[in-house]
């Protein structure tokens, strides 16, 4: 039996995070987190997911979390990549998130979900909205030609990324 404190398996939070493209390519759905007061992402936009449940595997999950969030059927996406953030947050958690764009769906998103407000953003003006810093690194890979996932390592100190890293091969 190891000490307490002396295991160093990484045992993170499993999630998912979607980027729905607009028909035309030139937009994506976000979620503008401002509903609950408690809510640690208060008045940051963010794509749609969240947290993966014992019984699916990671695409099930995402479909699901979509469906939720957004009332939209995903027709076709695509994993873009596989983050490991560390010391997250305010509860300074770790998590696994895939990441993936959504190319086709059908149905109308709603205008809202618990979370707040969702709405169509300009991909080349995300820059310029309310996000978390890490956001605004790795955003880029997603929309990028490139057709390699990225494989990528954040760690956060409070709400400043203090390292970041990442590859495609």
């Amino acid at each position: 039996m190891q000490p307490v404190g002396t295991d160093k398996r990484h045992r993170p939070i499993v999630g998912t995070l979607a980027y729905i493209l607009s028909p035309d390519k030139k937009n994506v759905l976000l979620v503008h987190r401002t509903f609950r007061k408690s809510d640690e992402q208060l008045g940051k936009y963010n794509g749609v997911g969240g947290k993966l449940e014992r019984d699916e595997d990671v695409a099930e999950g995402m479909i699901r979390e979509i469906r939720e969030e957004t009332g939209l059927v995903v027709e076709s996406m695509r994993m873009r990549g596989i983050l490991a953030w560390a010391d997250f947050g305010p509860k300074a958690e770790d998590w696994l998130g895939f990441i993936f764009v959504v190319d086709s769906f059908s149905g109308e998103p709603f205008s809202e979900n618990e979370e707040g407000t969702l709405s169509w953003q300009a991909i080349d003006r995300l820059g310029q909205l309310p996000m978390w810093d890490g956001d605004r690194l790795f955003l880029p890979l997603v929309f990028d030609d490139d057709p390699r996932m990225f494989h990528g390592y954040m760690r956060y100190a409070g709400d400043k990324v203090v390292e970041w890293r990442h590859s495609r091969v």
